[in-house]
């Protein structure tokens, strides 16, 4: 029979305990910082419907709200990308992904 510990821990105490938990902290904090990098590049009224994502070797995507907001970014692609290499982030190319709505109203219902 297995014991339960009543000791808790941080998230940041798991992650040190776990090397998987360690990386998937790091490329998190890695993903934010990018984000914050390029914060200052981005329209004002587009930065709520950016979200940072995952990093994939040296590729950083992008969650976005909506399609018009990818387009834009897609527009701002290249300094984007110089600005990350400018402040020594080490992404080769930027993915822009648009995130699913969920599904609401009428047509959210299940078909038999």
């Amino acid at each position: 029979m297995m014991r339960r510990s009543n000791t808790s821990f941080s998230v940041l105490q798991a992650s040190l305990d776990s090397p998987t938990l360690a990386r998937l902290a790091e490329l998190s904090a890695r993903s934010t910082a990018c984000l914050r990098s390029i914060d200052a590049l981005l329209p004002r009224n587009l930065r709520q419907g950016v979200q940072a994502g995952p990093i994939e070797a040296q590729v950083w995507c992008l969650l976005v709200d909506n399609t018009s907001i990818a387009a834009k970014l897609r527009q701002l692609l290249p300094s984007l990308q110089e600005r990350l290499a400018h402040e020594g982030h080490d992404i080769t190319a930027i993915r822009i992904k648009v995130l699913s709505a969920p599904n609401t109203g009428a047509n959210s219902s299940a078909r038999a």
